[in-house]
């Protein structure tokens, strides 16, 4: 059995969400190997210190479902071609998080056995008490759901004590900061501030209700800045808590 080096106040078993967009890292689209190197150091902090570490990948770097789909394209293929540009990002991480000396396993709810391990609740839950970070890809398996519900989706299956939305900024503003220099920060946030305020888009609304309904916290962070997964998960004041 795993013996835990938890500091106090830390926690357990985490769902790190992290978004195509930031694999791209310095480009525009495509995948950052440098940058992906950095983030498997990151995360090698937190899972030496025993904490069980479950990633959830988006594909928008590659293929953005909602965008591609129509003149001939239909919504579910689209859709379907989402969940892969997710599994090409859970590949390359997988190999750049092993190549760091992390035991990883990347796992997929779609079906591709040939690359990637199946989904399976039971599976996945020794992965993680056997210390080794989980990489899913593929989202829910199903079209017109977002990475971002799915991340709620799973966090919540596999009992994760919160949910990390990494992010380029550091939480979540009234208006976009990166527009606007007046921009004021939310320190914290209920499910009904979220829910109700239609200028917050940090996270779609779907994956805001089921966070609510189940009462899993979310932390909207920048995982760009070095530390700030470590200090996110020691329960450290960083970014913007919806709970």
């Amino acid at each position: 059995m795993l013996e835990y080096l938890l500091v106090a106040n830390s926690y357990k078993r985490v769902l790190l969400k992290i978004s195509g967009e930031q694999l791209a890292g310095k480009y525009d689209s495509g995948f950052d190997n440098e940058h992906a190197v950095w983030l498997a150091k990151e995360v090698k902090k937190v899972a030496e210190e025993g904490v069980q570490v479950v990633i959830m990948v988006g594909g928008g770097n590659m293929v953005r479902g909602a965008q591609i789909a129509g003149s001939g394209i239909q919504r579910v293929t689209a859709d379907h071609m989402g969940m892969l540009a997710t599994l090409i990002n859970a590949l390359a991480l997988t190999d750049v998080f092993e190549s760091e000396g992390i035991k990883t396993r990347c796992l997929s709810n779609i079906f591709a056995d040939q690359v990637a391990e199946k989904f399976v609740h039971r599976l996945a839950n020794k992965h993680l008490q056997k210390g080794r970070v989980c990489i899913l890809a593929g989202g829910t398996g199903r079209p017109y759901v977002t990475t971002d519900t799915a991340a709620v989706n799973l966090a919540l299956e596999l009992g994760c004590d919160i949910v990390l939305k990494a992010t380029k900024v550091d939480g979540v503003y009234d208006k976009d900061p990166t527009k606007n220099p007046d921009a004021k920060k939310y320190e914290t946030l209920s499910y009904q501030q979220a829910l109700e305020n239609p200028a917050i888009k940090i996270m779609d609304k779907a994956a805001l209700g089921l966070a609510m309904e189940h009462d899993i916290s979310i932390l909207i962070f920048d995982a760009l800045k070095q530390g700030n997964i470590q200090s996110a998960i020691e329960g450290e004041a960083v970014g913007t808590r919806i709970s």
